[in-house]
């Protein structure tokens, strides 16, 4: 499996992202009520994606994501 060498924008906006998903994640999880994210997390990953020049360009983002932290589902060596 190809390993990834990441910029530390990219690194830092990846870890954002993994952030804020697990804060969507676990926002979810709880019970009374529409899920909140507080927006200093959504801010956060925002602003990373920004400084790695990856705003507006999914594509890229997921497949450094991918490459970074591949699905536990995937196979091994």
């Amino acid at each position: 499996m190809p390993t990834a060498v990441l910029t530390d924008r990219e690194r830092t906006a990846v870890q954002a992202y993994l952030r804020l998903l697990h804060t969507v994640r676990a926002a979810f999880d709880v019970e009374g009520g529409p899920p909140l994210v507080p927006p200093t997390v959504l801010a956060e990953a925002e602003q990373a994606l920004g400084r790695a020049g990856l705003t507006g360009n999914e594509e890229a983002f997921f497949r450094l994501l991918e490459n970074w932290c591949p699905p536990a589902d995937s196979p091994g060596p």
